[in-house]
């Protein structure tokens, strides 16, 4: 199964796969999708769009795993990464494909065994899960691949 987990942003969406079969886990990709902040909000969901449309015809996912939002104080600003993760949903659903949701606290749990660990806990052990030779980065792609662990643990 291929599972591509993805961390909603409207500058930058962060994007993970990984490959589980047999209990093994293998990342295949990561990396994210960035979106100039000059551009006015609909040119930006539209570029996630198309770029999410080029990552889902290159990996081919099983399953897509989409990070919960969570807005501790100022829900205004978290509008515009709504329709972002709007975006995401969408497309993933325009092609059939089951979407996962995943709150941060079920990610760390699932990653770590933990859910109040830290960002330094999740990277060391996605790193480690995923057998990386070096922590993933940028943090926005970091994140995903624990989106995509913790799908690929879930539904073991």
């Amino acid at each position: 199964m291929i599972v591509l987990g993805l961390d909603p942003g409207v500058a930058t969406v962060g994007f993970g796969a990984v490959r589980s079969e047999y209990g093994k886990l293998t990342r295949l990709a990561h990396g994210v999708i960035k979106t100039p902040a000059n551009l006015p909000l609909a040119r930006r969901l539209l570029l996630i769009s198309e770029d999410l449309n080029e990552l889902l015809d290159k990996l081919s996912p099983d399953h897509v795993a989409v990070e919960q939002l969570y807005f501790s104080k100022n829900i205004t600003t978290g509008i515009p990464v709504a329709q972002a993760r709007g975006v995401l949903l969408l497309e993933a659903a325009r092609r059939g494909l089951p979407v996962y949701e995943y709150g941060p606290m079920q990610v760390k749990q699932a990653v770590v065994g933990y859910g109040a660990a830290d960002k330094k806990q999740i990277i060391a052990m996605i790193r480690l899960l995923l057998a990386m030779d070096r922590d993933p980065r940028p943090d926005d792609a970091a994140d995903a691949l624990g989106v995509a662990v913790c799908h690929a643990q879930t539904v073991r």
